[in-house]
């Protein structure tokens, strides 16, 4: 077990400071999750396909010596003939351990990269939580979040914090 503890533990992975730049993903977690139904029964009545609008947002913050958590926010809606079908809304959060990384690598990786990292395992708690709520999964495409980071920062200067529509 203390192996274990060993592999999470900040303190750990800095004292092992040889000089190189590293990176380690200490835990990722579901932060917040809230789904909606409101027009349940009736809803699941209304043949047809439902408009959808996915909105996300990224947040980073240090939380420790070396350690960042960075937050993927992702609000979905869906609506039919008007009526809402569901709102989910999810924080889907890393904690990530830096070392020896350059000051203008930093918010590129917080910001382009860890959301890149983090994705994949959000993008499938938001599938599973529609699943659950009587619908087909939301199953979004994969989000290029460099790209996304590297165009905001062009035309914003320097940024804390990306938000984006899918």
């Amino acid at each position: 077990m203390d192996e274990q503890n060993d592999a999470i533990d900040p303190q750990g992975f800095q004292g092992d400071d040889d000089g190189q730049p590293s990176v380690n993903v200490i835990t990722q977690y579901v932060k917040d999750l809230s789904f909606e139904n409101p027009n349940a029964p009736g809803v699941y009545q209304i043949p047809g396909q439902p408009k959808l609008d996915v909105q996300f947002n990224i947040g980073a913050a240090q939380v420790g010596d070396g350690v960042n958590e960075v937050v993927l926010k992702i609000e979905a809606r869906a609506e039919i003939d008007g009526q809402v079908m569901y709102l989910v809304d999810l924080s889907f959060a890393g904690l990530f351990a830096l070392r020896n990384i350059p000051e203008e690598h930093l918010q590129p990786f917080l910001l382009g990269e860890a959301p890149r990292i983090l994705f994949p395992f959000a993008r499938r708690v938001l599938a599973d939580a529609v699943r659950d709520g009587g619908f087909p999964p939301l199953m979004l495409e994969p989000i290029d979040f460099a790209q996304l980071y590297v165009s905001q920062a062009n035309g914003q200067g320097a940024i804390g914090e990306v938000a984006g529509h899918a």
